[in-house]
């Protein structure tokens, strides 16, 4: 997910896309873990998502309060 298509969801849909987000992180760190993970730079895309999806919200905060 890019920048620009981050900025364009309200603060509920960041909030829930950042907790599906976490759980398909962690459910790439059991498959990691048991050895079946195929695509291993998709964990590194979603840490960067989360990161995006973070940093936006913590933006919006400050602007609000």
């Amino acid at each position: 997910m890019k920048i620009f298509e981050i900025n364009d969801l309200t603060a509920d849909q960041l909030a829930d896309e950042l907790v599906k987000l976490k759980k398909e992180q962690l459910n790439l760190r059991f498959q990691q873990a048991s050895g079946q993970l195929e695509n291993s730079s998709r964990i590194k895309t979603i840490r960067q998502t989360i990161a995006r999806i973070k940093t936006v919200q913590r933006a919006t905060a400050q602007q609000a309060g």
